[in-house]
């Protein structure tokens, strides 16, 4: 879990690469086409290597649960403490969340769309399922994954709609007909829950629209998420041997990346990140569900565990890389340009200097963490 978690942390810090700028650079290699198309989310419906990251650390969350639970009955914690614990960390998650979108705006940036919000809004569902039968999860990542399907569907599609006013081109090729129409971007279920209740909150002008397509509500197949990851975790603590889990994993995987293709060349749901869509679900989870099976079946059944030390030391301390990368990226570069200059980040020219520098600005954010590591410094919420 550590290592795949490390995995997903450094690719979501690997953004300061700015791989794009090689791109931009050698137009024609499509190398650089190759790594700046996964170091970035997809337009709308699809998905790339970086669409990855928050299914991944959402998923992660529910197979982390099953052991949090049982470590704190262990201690002898009723169920009202741990439902206290869990209520406070969905609190802190929401709240860090809107701080670290707000850190360089005017006044306070009231949004829920981002990774922390999202898994605070859905975590006090997701411990009290964590304590529920698995037949009750099934029938619930059921409910939600029909319920917010229908609830698309029942929303009634625009027709002759000004796209313009929600920041998307009337020409945009990613527009729908049919039942996929209900699920198009800015002129859905989840753009006018948003436009009614983001403007509750003080703001500097009213929302109209997420430029991206986010939405408040997708925190709720994001909890389908968190379950398929909680029923990951119960597999691994099941008693069961590491062959029959790792076949668990593989099928679950295989399951969930055919219905949710199957859901979208049918035009019954697009497979759309930014809303979190049924087909998502399915989709990312089976890619979750198989990287976690990768991780498994190298590190805990092959036993190889060395080559996976960083991955380990990024991934006990999730929350801090978050907040690094959020929070002291630019102080970083800018004190190495002030302390060296910008020639040593020009050895290799031009076009690779933001390279150099994110490549700089990693290893300075490792090196925290390896600190913290070594002294047993944890953030946990």
């Amino acid at each position: 879990m550590d290592a795949y978690r490390g995995f997903v942390m450094v690719l979501m810090a690997a953004e300061i690469l700015k791989f794009y700028t090689l791109q931009e650079a050698y137009p024609d290699s499509g190398f650089w086409a190759f790594l700046t198309h996964h170091q970035s989310h997809v337009a709308w419906a699809g998905c790339s290597l970086h669409d990855l990251i928050q299914p991944s650390f959402s998923f992660l969350v529910g197979v982390a649960l099953p052991y949090s639970i049982a470590s704190r009955v262990k201690l002898g914690q009723s169920f009202g403490v741990q439902l206290g614990h869990a209520i406070r960390r969905s609190l802190i998650l929401i709240l860090l969340g809107i701080f670290l979108r707000s850190t360089h705006a005017s006044q306070t940036n009231f949004t829920f769309e981002d990774t922390l919000t999202q898994i605070g809004l859905g975590y006090p569902f997701l411990f009290l399922l964590g304590t529920a039968k698995t037949r009750t999860v099934w029938l619930t990542l059921g409910a939600i994954l029909v319920g917010y399907w229908l609830a698309f569907v029942l929303y009634p599609a625009t027709n002759g709609f000004d796209y313009s006013a929600v920041g998307v081109p009337a020409s945009w090729s990613e527009h729908y007909t049919g039942l996929m129409a209900h699920f198009n971007k800015n002129s859905n279920l989840a753009w006018a829950f948003d436009t009614w209740f983001l403007n509750l909150f003080p703001r500097a002008k009213p929302f109209l629209f997420n430029g991206g397509g986010y939405a408040t509500l997708s925190f709720i197949p994001t909890l389908g998420t968190m379950l398929l990851g909680l029923q990951a975790g119960r597999w691994l603590r099941s008693g069961m041997s590491s062959r029959d889990i790792l076949k668990y994993f593989l099928l679950a995987g295989a399951v969930g990346l055919a219905s949710g293709v199957l859901l979208h060349i049918t035009g019954i749901c697009p497979i759309v990140k930014r809303i979190w869509t049924p087909a998502w679900v399915l989709f990312s989870g089976g890619w979750c569900f198989w990287l976690l099976a990768f991780f498994y079946g190298i590190i805990d059944m092959a036993g190889y565990r060395k080559w996976a030390f960083p991955l380990v030391v990024v991934g006990m301390n999730s929350i801090a890389i978050y907040c690094l990368v959020h929070l002291i990226d630019q102080f970083i570069i800018t004190s190495f340009y002030t302390h060296l200059g910008h020639g040593p980040f020009l050895l290799l020219g031009g076009p690779f200097e933001s390279l150099l520098i994110g490549l700089a600005t990693l290893a300075t954010f490792y090196l925290i963490l390896w600190w913290m590591y070594r002294r047993k410094l944890f953030i946990r919420i």
